[in-house]
């Protein structure tokens, strides 16, 4: 079983930056894929950007591309999203998850990835 665990959410002004952290408990990180997916109150859960178990191919949704950062440290067993330019449309709950690694092909699909954490507040005020 492998646990997920985020933090680093928060309260922040517009235009301010977030980075948040999804610590696993996996014995071999490297063999995973990570995701991150975000859900707004009455909207359904969107993929935000994934990294695959080597950290070598990102894939990040149009939405936050050129904002957003995926990057991980497969020696602390860590993936990161570093959020710049947040805008309050970006507030939600953001979700870190995790799949066995099939190649470069990196999923941006929720029911691709069998581990999810609790997710963290991410508030973006105007």
């Amino acid at each position: 079983q492998v646990q997920l665990v985020e933090s680093g959410g928060g309260l922040v002004q517009a235009g301010g930056s977030l980075r948040l952290s999804c610590a696993s408990s996996a014995r071999t990180f490297s063999i995973f894929d990570m995701g991150w997916f975000r859900q707004a109150p009455r909207k359904e859960r969107e993929f935000v950007a994934a990294i695959s178990g080597t950290g070598g191919n990102t894939n990040v949704a149009d939405s936050v591309k050129g904002r957003f950062t995926i990057s991980r440290d497969n020696a602390k067993n860590t993936v990161y999203l570093q959020m710049n330019s947040l805008k309050p449309e970006d507030t939600a709950v953001y979700y870190c998850a995790a799949r066995y690694s099939s190649g470069s092909y990196l999923p941006a699909v929720q029911s691709a990835y069998g581990y999810w954490g609790q997710g963290t507040q991410v508030t973006v005020s105007s």
